[in-house]
């Protein structure tokens, strides 16, 4: 069984209150190295589960076009398009140094949720001027899109949002960040790219696409997420709040895993990271000193709104430059002007068709799922089945059970948890629980729910699990789960999770595990992804 340790690292300053993006949250501590570390590669895992990544999906070849070329002095702008999955084509501009000798730092630039994208040039956004003004000092810098802006508009930006969507993991969070992953392949296919100096920037929602690279992919090496990074909001777009994604945890604690690597906090006064000189970088310092590297992390806050503007900017290279390039003379990292380009000299799909194999929404979802059954039908470790379903349910367990949970009657010859109805005692030991009933509508209807707390079907599969742990207290070691009907299914999802081995007789019918039936039985965000029963049924074959 997955050790996730969930709950006693981040709690609500409300009680009682049901998480969501906009909860208050207090900051994770540890008492040792050694404690974050085993909390970190749980977090590793949920997070890679929740953006359906859990394990990556197969690489497919690039075919990577890079044409277009705009030069200057200085600096050169192109246009890139590749492909991420068969069928799906991410697309950017790549600003490369011009007159200096490489192999050159590879940046990614992900950008937040301005109007015009990796195209918006304002007073508060502008990625072509970070673009620009990052080659001229020294970097290979790839700027591409969010989904459903700019060239990148096969899917919507949002979607996922079904209940068959979130059974298989697929939505923009993990699309996004499999794209991201995909922009580090790409640049490391480049000539002039030092394949091992690898940074990551953006703001905003690209904030969140920074640190969740981060989290997945330890090649970056240096990274600025710029006003994300908060306590009191976790991200207000569906590419943000992949269901399971923060259940028991907040950015924060997710960004930490960039931990002890260099990274530069940017915040604002006028947005949710208003608090970072005091509460959030304070936190993330506690887990970089676990390492003795708490000099590697820094903050700044600029007086201003939701941004990445040109103050944001110039501290931004600052911080690159000391770090990436070596350089002591920070006080030449002042933004240059830029020219803004046409549109049509930046645009990657202007006048020029996508590739004849490039795939819709019902396409792409098709492909996601084919993958994922291709990747599970070949998996042969039963560790790793057992613990992608683990992850995907959210179960551990428990260090101790206080109280029965159910009815207990003392026996003979083994113990049985009865659920439900199930049948009668023949003498053994009997724990009797019911279902737990649903979570109330109004609870449910929280921004967001399913991101910040488990389904009602992966609970009561938890509950299973805390009833044979609590008779494994009491000191029973033959333990059978009885149970029919659709507790008979959560019952094989508990039994297949638990390392520690429980006898089944929960028939499953005609349950075969389709959409439908676990839309309905075990609604579980992400069991498909993790193989569903046959998975299950695979792991509880080979106890």
């Amino acid at each position: 069984m997955v050790k996730l340790l969930l709950a006693a690292v981040t709690t609500i300053s409300l009680f009682g209150q049901v998480p969501s993006t906009d909860t208050k949250f207090t900051a994770p501590s540890f008492s040792s190295l050694e404690e974050w570390k085993a909390r970190r590669a749980g977090l590793q895992k949920q997070v890679m589960s929740a953006a359906g990544l859990l394990p990556f999906p197969e690489r497919n070849p690039l075919n990577a076009q890079v044409f277009g070329r705009i030069a200057y002095a200085d600096y050169s702008i192109e246009k890139v398009y590749i492909e991420t999955l068969p069928g799906f084509y991410l697309a950017g501009n790549l600003y490369r140094p011009v007159g200096k000798k490489g192999p050159f730092p590879g940046m990614l630039a992900p950008h937040g949720h301005a109007q015009y994208g990796r195209l918006a040039d304002d007073e508060l956004f502008s990625v072509p001027s970070r673009g620009i003004n990052h080659a001229r000092q020294g970097y290979v810098v790839f700027a591409y899109d969010m989904i459903g802006y700019n060239d990148t508009m096969q899917l919507p930006h949002v979607f996922g949002t079904t209940p068959r969507e979130q059974l298989w993991s697929f939505g923009p969070l993990g699309l996004q960040t499999w794209n991201s992953v995909r922009a580090l392949d790409f640049l490391q296919t480049l000539p002039d790219v030092d394949k091992e100096k690898l940074l990551v920037t953006g703001e905003s929602g690209g904030g969140t696409q920074t640190f969740m690279l981060c989290a997945v992919d330890e090649r970056p090496k240096w990274s600025a997420p710029v006003n994300m990074i908060s306590l009191i909001m976790q991200g207000g777009s569906p590419c943000e709040n992949a269901p399971s994604l923060r259940v028991g945890t907040n950015n924060v604690e997710i960004a930490a895993l960039m931990a002890p690597k260099p990274m530069l906090m940017v915040s604002a006064t006028g947005d949710w990271t208003q608090n970072t000189l005091k509460e959030e970088h304070p936190a993330m310092k506690k887990i970089y000193d676990l390492y003795d590297a708490g000099s590697q992390v820094e903050t700044v806050q600029i007086d201003a709104p939701h941004n990445y503007n040109k103050a944001s900017r110039e501290q931004v290279y600052r911080f690159f430059a000391k770090h990436v390039l070596g350089d002591s003379d920070l006080t030449k990292y002042s933004e240059k002007r830029i020219r803004q380009e046409k549109l049509q000299d930046m645009l990657v799909f202007m006048g020029r068709p996508l590739p004849a194999n490039a795939l819709d929404l019902k396409g792409l979802f098709a492909l996601w799922i084919a993958a994922a059954e291709k990747q599970n039908a070949t998996e042969r470790d039963v560790k790793a089945m057992r613990e992608k379903l683990a992850v995907a349910l959210g179960v551990a367990w428990p260090a101790q059970v206080a109280t029965a949970p159910g009815q207990f009657k003392k026996g003979k010859g083994g113990a049985v948890i009865a659920i439900g109805n199930a049948g009668p005692g023949d003498g053994r030991s009997e724990l009797r629980i019911d279902l737990r009933p649903n979570t109330p509508a109004a609870d449910m209807e929280t921004r967001y729910y399913l991101t910040f707390n488990r389904s009602d079907d992966a609970k009561r599969v938890q509950d299973i699990v805390t009833a044979v742990a609590w008779l494994r207290q009491q000191g029973e070691t033959e333990i059978t789960i009885q149970a029919q009907g659709k507790a008979a299914v959560l019952a094989t999802f508990a039994a297949a999770a638990m390392e520690q081995p429980v006898k089944l007789d929960a028939p499953l019918g005609s349950f075969r595990g389709t959409d439908d039936e676990m839309i309905a039985n075990c609604f579980v965000p992400g069991l498909q992804k993790a193989g569903g029963i046959q998975t299950a049924l695979r792991v509880l074959g080979a106890k």
